[in-house]
């Protein structure tokens, strides 16, 4: 079957992605230790919509478990471009925008059954009074995001 267009496009994106951050070590390890990510969606009128997000890289995608029906959720749904930023310093340098298309998996192993994802977070959920299960049952829904171009200054 002939490839499509957007196809193409993701086939592209999958081997930017390998190499993007490969290529800078430095937003690597922050990636590895940074808890939180800003992910912005667009609504279907167009308006953004930020929320604080934890995340994983995991391959070539970066994983995000997220509430059931959230705006996070339709609005990915709708339309699947969406940008993570990192936390900048106070005097707003380390910037870190990556930019991505992203996607509902269904099916996908819950937070619990991630065991790279509950080592990163499971102090974090104890401080919430949660436990990796607990986490996984109100954050039922596994979003991917394909990097497709990173900014950084």
């Amino acid at each position: 079957m002939p490839r499509r267009d957007s196809d193409s496009r993701r086939a592209g994106a999958d081997l930017y992605a390998a190499r993007m951050f490969d290529e800078r070590p430095d937003i690597q390890s922050r990636l590895d230790v940074e808890l939180v990510a800003w992910m912005t969606t667009v609504d279907p009128a167009g308006q953004p919509q930020t929320s604080p997000v934890w995340f994983l890289v995991q391959g070539e995608s970066i994983v995000v478990y997220s509430l059931a029906q959230t705006p996070r959720t339709r609005n990915t749904a709708v339309n699947s471009r969406v940008s993570l930023n990192l936390n900048s310093t106070p005097e707003g340098g380390e910037v870190v925008v990556i930019e991505g298309l992203a996607e509902v998996i269904e099916g996908g192993p819950p937070a619990d059954e991630d065991r790279d994802y509950v080592a990163k977070y499971e102090t974090a959920m104890e401080d919430m009074n949660m436990t990796p299960r607990s986490f996984a049952a109100e954050y039922p829904v596994r979003i991917h995001v394909q990097p497709t171009r990173l900014r950084a200054w």
